[in-house]
């Protein structure tokens, strides 16, 4: 029985919209807290100034009022929700100070991990009381984080910064997203697993690993081991491939292409250019940059091909029409797409550049929240036990063949041989 536009509307994938959208709003009629509550510039000692306390208990009121208006109107529990939702964003705040350790942001150890380390610190040595799991709603933070995401997909900036590095985008996401699907399924890896690992391994890592998942409505297990698995595989890459670019005698600018193509996480991907040179961070940051403005299109690509197919193994696959298609399809989604065309196409440059930082701030708050409940959510027992280590097999094979791929891709676009070199 189909759904009705009331109870749609009051879904979660409706509401995280209309959350990222309030944020949005209210960020551009002029409520910007500095540095949304967070700056690293100072080191840790910074972060408890009277001043910047004051601004990130601020903005924590303001996403717990956000976020328990957001749960009233999905009807859910609101009973004890601000004291989970506080010790939430106390963890959060937590793993986010650790991450501004300088000796460790210079190694690319950012808040992802440290969220996603505390969290399972907590859950697996420690207990999750019950009292908490009422805010655990992960997908909840994710999803509004997404739509807030959009702010800084600029496609026009992306474009001029150079359309080689769209071209080597799309040409990786095309051939390793079906490689890796067709590795992981031969070896026996679930469709849903599959996808989320393919998509996360092809555009751009724990964001497209997220937004895989609400795509298709994943599981948040499988999810906590896909983003482990990019964390994990990270690190490692981003001292070695640099040493490959240096043994191969690339130049800056192929390397940098390279490196941006292949690493998962944009602060492992800029640590790792740094370490080349100044083309090389640059190559780098807009290739990633490119992968990132790829994956609204394909998040929407992946939810319509899922739908139509009937979610994992086509099992009871209902019969397909523009219906279904829109009563399935993640909303969060079309809401990426509606920020991202508004900061690209419709608000003046200043405006942009007013409120792209504050934003940022506040969307890394929300997947701050979301890393911490996916760690809470979690027991490594169970994890590392999932699928049989298939999955991992699956994910470096996947890697392996994203190196090689990347490789060629950078020296025929960016080398000079056929093109000419940008100027970078």
């Amino acid at each position: 029985m189909a759904k009705t536009t009331s109870e749609l509307l009051r879904s979660e994938d409706w509401v995280s919209v209309w959350m990222g959208a309030a944020i949005i709003a209210l960020v551009l009629v002029g409520i910007r807290p500095e540095a949304a509550g967070l700056s690293c510039g100072d080191g840790i000692g910074g972060l408890f100034a009277p001043g910047r306390l004051a601004t990130t208990l601020g903005v924590g009121a303001a996403l717990l009022v956000l976020s328990t208006a957001g749960m009233r109107l999905m009807e859910g529990s609101t009973r004890g929700f601000a004291a989970g939702f506080a010790a939430l964003f106390g963890l959060a705040w937590v793993a986010r100070a650790v991450a501004c350790d300088s000796a460790l942001s210079d190694r690319g150890i950012n808040y992802a991990i440290t969220s996603l380390a505390l969290g399972l610190f907590i859950s697996n040595v420690l207990r999750v009381p019950d009292w908490l799991r009422t805010a655990m709603r992960t997908e909840y933070y994710i999803k509004a984080g997404l739509v807030i995401l959009g702010s800084s997909v600029l496609f026009g900036r992306v474009l001029e910064a150079g359309m080689y590095g769209m071209v080597q985008a799309a040409a990786v996401i095309a051939v390793i997203w079906y490689l890796c699907f067709w590795v992981a399924r031969k070896l026996r890896v679930d469709e849903e697993f599959s996808a989320m690992m393919a998509t996360a391994v092809s555009i751009c890592g724990v964001s497209a690993a997220i937004a895989a998942c609400g795509a298709i409505s994943g599981d948040r297990k499988k999810l906590s081991y896909v983003t482990s698995l990019v964390l994990v595989v990270a690190a490692p890459m981003m001292i070695l491939m640099p040493l490959a670019v240096d043994w191969l005698e690339l130049s800056d600018v192929v390397g940098g292409a390279w490196i941006g193509g292949t690493i998962d996480t944009t602060g492992a991907v800029v640590v790792a250019g740094e370490s080349i040179g100044d083309s090389a961070t640059n190559a780098a940051t807009i290739v990633k940059l490119s992968q990132n403005a790829l994956l609204g299109v394909a998040a929407f690509a992946l939810s319509v091909w899922w739908t139509v197919r009937g979610g994992a193994g086509g099992a009871d696959r209902p019969e397909v029409s523009a219906s279904v298609i829109w009563e399935r399809f993640p909303k969060f989604v079309l809401g990426f797409l509606a920020t991202s065309l508004l900061f690209s196409f419709v608000l003046t440059d200043g405006l942009v550049d007013a409120t792209t930082g504050v934003l940022k701030g506040l969307r890394t708050w929300l997947f701050a929240l979301a890393f911490v409940c996916i760690g809470l959510e979690t027991r490594l027992r169970d994890l590392l036990a999932m699928q049989g280590g298939r999955p991992a097999v699956a994910f470096v094979i996947a890697q392996a063949a994203n190196v090689l791929w990347t490789l060629l891709l950078a020296w025929v676009l960016f080398g000079g041989s056929i093109f000419a070199v940008p100027d970078l």
